[in-house]
Formats: C-alpha cells, sequence, structure tokens
C-alpha cells in the first residue's frame, strides 16, 4: 500500500503538487523506454505529434504504468477510490531539441468538470533542471482558472501552445525525478518545463488524467478505463486494454481516441497545432 502521508497530503493542498513518490525501479523504466522506442523503431510516425496520446492503448508496458497498484493508491488519496483513466501523453525532449512547455494550467482546455482529478508525471528517464524537467508555481491552483494566450509558438509541446502571462520564474520550483518516480499535480496549478540542454532524452510519461467517476467531459468526448473501484455515473464509454504490442484493433482505437481529443483540444479554436 503506498496512500500519500499526511505531510503528502498537505503538500498537495499547499503547494498543488507532490513530488517525488517511488513507483518502480531503474530496470522497470529501462524496460518502458525500450518498448517505447521499439514503437517508435517499427512504426515511426505512431508516436510523433498528436500520436504521443494513449500510447497505454497500444502498449502492454505503458498499460501497466497506467494500472500500477503504488500510482493509483497515490490517486486514490486525493480523488477517492473510484477511479478513471481518462488518457495519457508521452513527452519527450529529445537531446539538443528546442522543445518546451510554456506554462499553462491542465484545466484550461481539457474539458473535465468538476476538478474531482489529478494528473501523474512518471519519470520513464531521470527528468531534472538540465533536461527540462516541469516547473511547478507553488499555490497557484488555489486561483481561479487565468487567461492563457494562445501563441502557437516554434518548439511549443502544448496544442495551442497555451500560456499563463507573467508566472515569476524565481517562485516556481523544479520537480527533479529519478527515472521510475512520479510527481501528482493538480488541475489548476501553473506549470511547464523548458529546454533539454543534456545529451539524452528525457521521457515523461503522464496519465492525463485519473478522474473520479463523477467527472464530466463537457467539451466533447473520451472513452475512459475503470482503473479502480465503481462506476455508478456512467457518463463515458468504457473500453479496453491491449494484450500485446501494437495490434491492429489498438492502433484503430488509439487513433479513435485521438480524433476525439483533437476535437476537445481545439474546440472554439479556428487554427490547429501539430499536437
Amino acid at each position: 500500500m503506498s496512500y500519500l502521508s499526511s505531510n503528502q497530503l498537505k503538500q498537495y493542498e499547499d503547494e498543488g503538487f507532490v513530488s517525488p513518490i517511488n513507483i518502480f525501479s531503474k530496470d522497470k523504466a529501462k524496460e518502458i523506454r525500450n518498448e517505447i522506442e521499439i514503437i517508435e523503431n517499427k512504426m515511426p510516425e505512431e508516436l510523433k505529434n498528436s500520436g504521443r496520446y494513449n500510447a497505454h492503448l497500444i502498449s502492454p508496458l505503458l498499460d501497466e504504468v497506467t494500472h500500477n497498484s503504488n500510482i493509483l493508491d497515490a490517486v486514490q488519496s486525493l480523488i477517492g477510490e473510484n477511479i478513471l483513466v481518462c488518457g495519457t501523453t508521452l513527452f519527450i525532449k529529445n537531446a539538443y531539441e528546442k522543445g518546451f512547455v510554456s506554462y499553462h494550467q491542465d484545466a484550461k482546455y481539457i474539458g473535465l468538470e468538476p476538478h474531482n482529478w489529478v494528473t501523474a508525471w512518471v519519470a520513464i528517464t531521470d527528468s531534472n533542471e538540465e533536461n527540462g524537467c516541469m516547473r511547478m508555481w507553488s499555490g497557484s491552483h488555489k486561483d481561479n482558472l487565468k487567461d492563457h494566450d494562445q501563441k502557437f509558438n516554434e518548439g511549443n509541446l502544448l496544442t495551442r501552445g497555451q500560456t499563463v502571462k507573467n508566472v515569476p520564474k524565481e517562485k516556481t520550483t523544479p520537480l527533479i525525478l529519478k527515472a521510475g518516480q512520479m510527481s501528482l499535480h493538480h488541475p489548476t496549478v501553473v506549470h511547464g518545463s523548458e529546454l533539454n540542454k543534456s545529451n539524452d532524452r528525457r521521457i515523461g510519461f503522464v496519465i492525463q488524467s485519473y478522474i473520479g467517476t463523477d467527472v464530466k467531459q463537457v467539451l466533447g468526448k473520451n472513452s475512459v478505463q475503470l482503473a479502480r473501484g465503481v462506476d455508478k455515473f456512467n457518463y463515458h464509454e468504457k473500453i479496453g486494454r491491449p494484450q500485446k504490442l501494437l495490434e491492429e484493433k489498438d492502433i484503430q482505437l488509439k487513433k479513435q481516441e485521438n480524433d476525439y481529443l483533437q476535437e476537445i483540444f481545439y474546440k472554439g479554436s479556428d487554427k490547429k497545432g501539430k499536437f
């Protein structure tokens, strides 16, 4: 059992995030990285751009992470025992590539209401200040949703380049994680990340998000997996879990879910980015 301690719960309440949390070994993280790179080698386009979403539907190892009991115990401490998986994202920054994530709030464009949900950021490689780890604006989750500029700017790994202005960088906290550790963050905490200046890839696998069964998708539709407990609300269609790597039916399911996501992310926008 790895439920959050009272100190961890207090950190989440005060700061809007809790980190680091140990999940699995470095060896396991290496095995997961290998599976990601097998997919990239076999199907070079499959994880590119908007293909980075919902890779857990085609990869048994990423599916295993998504349903990991250590993660679910920690999540249960925050949103209760009835937990749905509402999607995942791979955030990969290659060495010396100009990829960054502007400061933003997850709840701004994702359509999940009420905010009884949490995002898990799982480090598949070490994540630190040199390779562009996440930085959190501590306590910013206590405010309302902020105005975001839509920049669609080069190198920004977000859909619309959504950006909160005037974030005080000196007040942000770097979330330094070893491979196999994770952080959890609140839907409205302001966060972002900078360039990878190291000579290796930085890989984060993000369950975005674990939602309570009482949460609706108000901008479109997502299918979900039941991760724990029971769903008395049935707001969402349920989907299964992959049995083997890169099965054709799972690749099609991933495409369907990613098409739904595009509709959600770009709702009301007359322009589309590449993610």
